[in-house]
């Protein structure tokens, strides 16, 4: 596995809390740009290239996660969730609190079953009654090491599931960032290029909005991951979408309030695959949103695409993505943007 891509998927970056993977992002875009900033929202944003066209890649670092809400008597941590997750996933769950003073690891716990009455057995455990266990002895030895307001994120280091298959816990949207690092290294456009690695989207798109508007690029492309649909209880109906066929091309998201791809730029990237012979997909999406929702809504609008790795267990402590579906977003980006430099 490469480890550049490895260390990507496992920096730390709940939403608000970017800083680990920022550094990451800024140390590897100052490899192949000419210039790499931090601006005031925590956006890393690096500039490449010269040229008429002003053209803006973006993929966001943060991650879904929880945030310490109290520290019991007991020493155990209660905590909210930032972003979406779906309360089934957290039971038992190894995450790693991150401190002032380092790494803390903790397991996710509640009332055994065998303790449960037959009714409450029927329902999913809510997560404000769950609770992490740092083995504190009580909440005086917990606050030696842990605060109120500490990130969380999922133990789950990042690996090899079968040839091509990779798994790990942020791969929403970390295979978006390794890819942006990829395009700026293999860019040789002749536009003024702006690789943007947000902030903040898991809780409402912010990073996008606020880059988006000092970049005012003539042209915008997200990249992220969608849901893919090759996994039992998955109708094709609902997703079609399959790890191994590709790049996801997306036409709509969450059934229009999200990003509604302009036919022009539908077109682009359609023609653009069939004449490269790049594998891919299209994605009609009904739920779910990207950078590219608030991007092509800024200031008077700007032309938008959105192009997605197809990923299994898409907001979970590990989902899976496939290489060559990354590779191809990769190359169809590229392909895209010399065209858009060029007409």
């Amino acid at each position: 596995m490469d480890q550049l891509l490895k260390k990507v998927l496992d920096s730390a970056g709940v939403s608000g809390y970017e800083k680990e993977i920022a550094a990451v992002m800024k140390q590897e875009f100052k490899k192949s740009c000419s210039e790499v900033t931090e601006d005031t929202f925590g956006n890393v944003i690096a500039r490449k290239g010269k040229g008429r066209k002003k053209i803006m890649l973006a993929a966001h670092m943060d991650e879904i996660g929880l945030l310490v809400k109290h520290i019991a008597k007991e020493g155990f941590l209660y905590f909210i969730k930032v972003g979406g997750i779906d309360d089934r996933v957290l039971l038992g769950q190894r995450v790693i609190i991150k401190t002032k003073q380092g790494d803390i690891k903790g397991i996710i716990g509640a009332k055994p079953p065998h303790l449960l009455k037959e009714e409450e057995r029927k329902h999913v455990v809510k997560y404000e009654d769950l609770f992490i266990d740092i083995g504190a002895k009580n909440r005086e030895d917990a606050q030696k090491r842990v605060e109120v307001g500490d990130p969380v994120v999922f133990d789950c280091a990042s690996g090899v599931l079968h040839n091509d298959l990779i798994f790990g816990k942020a791969i929403d949207n970390r295979v978006g960032c390794y890819a942006l690092i990829k395009i700026m290294e293999r860019l040789k456009a002749p536009a003024e290029v702006y690789a943007v690695a947000t902030v903040q989207e898991e809780v409402g798109l912010k990073g996008a909005r606020t880059s988006s508007f000092k970049l005012d690029p003539d042209f915008a492309i997200a990249i992220d991951t969608t849901v893919a649909g090759d996994t039992p209880g998955i109708r094709e109906t609902e997703s079609s979408l399959k790890l191994g066929e590709g790049v996801a091309i997306t036409i709509i998201e969450a059934a229009g309030r999200g990003v509604i791809v302009n036919e022009k730029v539908k077109e682009l990237f359609m023609q653009t695959a069939k004449k490269n012979n790049i594998k891919h997909q299209i994605d009609v999406l009904e739920g779910g949103m990207t950078d590219g929702a608030i991007i092509y809504m800024n200031r008077e609008g700007i032309h938008t695409g959105v192009l997605s790795i197809p990923t299994r267990y898409v907001h979970a402590p590990a989902g899976v993505f496939h290489l060559k579906d990354l590779e191809a977003a990769v190359e169809l980006a590229i392909k895209v943007i010399e065209k858009i430099a060029k007409d």
